[in-house]
């Protein structure tokens, strides 16, 4: 009987020496990441650093607590030196501002809620970067994201973080098929980030006590309205605040100061029940507010759907499982009916509230840890 000779697969589930494996590792020059590059680099890989300079420099090296900035370019830059492998720093401004700053803008003006980590992971770090590191000769691609990776009896699977406080999957719902072949997510199995922390100590890593980034890596200190009242000055323009009837309540000074859901700030007083921000219309320069039960939604219209089911979206009349509709809610119940391959509905079995266009719809399997996709909420 001959011997199988094959070698065994490595960590990264190549059958190859970790010397003979490339991997191209997106660091952002925060802790998550910078822990990745020096666990593979100390298993041996065929490490290359990536970092992206997304928008301004000279802005960014001014800010702190957003990734992608210029004194993180320098934080990802010392972690290669010191263990021992290249890194490169790419200029993708104008792709950024192209496919990620510009929508935000637009689909906020819109009365939409954007989220736009979700289109930089879709449209630049595993779009761009991905050719990259493809270009690159590399085996894969890594990065510090909460979110596992497992093989099943159809090839690659994408399931949420062993630290649900750390599971960014509604960030990376968009994540294709393809491109989940081609990616790894080497801290998803760590039971917290304090076990992050530990390794970057281990590694002896300068960022092992950096900050966790809170913001929106292009808006300072969470500040919007700064950013959308700079990019689209129209965005200012004072308007009136109306009920659902068109009756005029108060004034505003520019729907790009409101969100959905909004209940203090209205200026609106004297009345037995309070008012919420249920509506915005940036034609009309409009900020329309009602009761609290209009915020309740129990339908919710999805498009652009990216399915990571095992059959076809289609395949089915409907499909029981759980959805979260914002990234700091657990799943909620639901039923998904698919419209078409990119289209759907999804019914909330418990009307949820503060559900807006512009959010992401993530889909889950209510009996594991399996993420099966999600699609983009609009206006009916």
């Amino acid at each position: 009987m001959p011997l199988d000779r094959t070698p065994p697969l490595n960590s990264l589930g190549f059958a190859k020496a970790p010397a003979d494996t490339r991997v191209v590792v997106a660091m952002s020059g925060g802790v998550d990441s910078s822990v990745v590059a020096a666990m593979l680099a100390e298993e041996g890989y065929d490490v290359v650093g990536v970092t992206l300079q997304l928008y301004d420099h000279g802005a960014a090296l001014s800010k702190k607590g957003a990734c992608c900035a210029g004194i993180d370019i320098h934080d990802a830059r010392r972690v290669a030196e010191d263990m021992g492998f290249p890194h490169y720093v790419l200029d993708y401004e104008n792709v950024f501002k192209d496919a990620v700053i510009d929508e935000f803008a637009d689909s906020y003006l819109g009365g939409a809620t954007p989220v736009p980590c979700i289109r930089c992971n879709e449209r630049v770090k595993f779009k761009d970067l991905l050719e990259t590191a493809k270009d690159l000769d590399a085996d894969c691609m890594a990065t510090g994201h909460y979110i596992q990776r497992k093989m099943g009896e159809n090839g690659a699977e994408l399931h949420c973080a062993a630290d649900a406080n750390r599971d960014q999957s509604y960030f990376l719902f968009s994540t294709t098929p393809e491109q989940l072949d081609y990616l790894r997510f080497p801290l998803g199995h760590l039971p917290s980030k304090n076990d992050t922390r530990a390794l970057a100590e281990k590694y002896g890593l300068s960022v092992a006590d950096k900050p966790d980034s809170q913001d929106i890596c292009f808006v300072p200190n969470g500040d919007y309205a700064a950013v959308i009242r700079k990019l689209r000055p129209e965005a200012a323009n004072p308007g009136d605040i109306v009920d659902t009837d068109g009756n005029v309540l108060a004034r505003h000074d520019g729907v790009i100061n409101y969100t959905i859901g909004q209940r203090r700030g209205l200026g609106i007083g004297g009345l037995a029940d309070p008012l919420y921000v249920v509506r915005l219309d940036a034609d009309k320069a409009q900020v329309v507010v009602g009761p609290k039960s209009m915020l309740a939604t129990r339908t919710v219209p999805l498009r652009e759907i990216n399915w990571l089911g095992d059959t076809p979206l289609m395949s089915k009349f409907e499909w029981p499982i759980a959805v979260k509709v914002r990234s700091t809610r657990p799943p909620i119940d639901a039923i998904l009916r698919p419209i078409s391959d990119t289209t759907a509905e999804v019914e909330l079995l418990v009307p949820e509230e503060g559900v807006s266009p512009g959010q992401a719809c993530v889909f889950y399997d209510p009996e594991s840890s399996r993420i099966y996709g999600g699609g983009w909420i609009h206006k009916d």
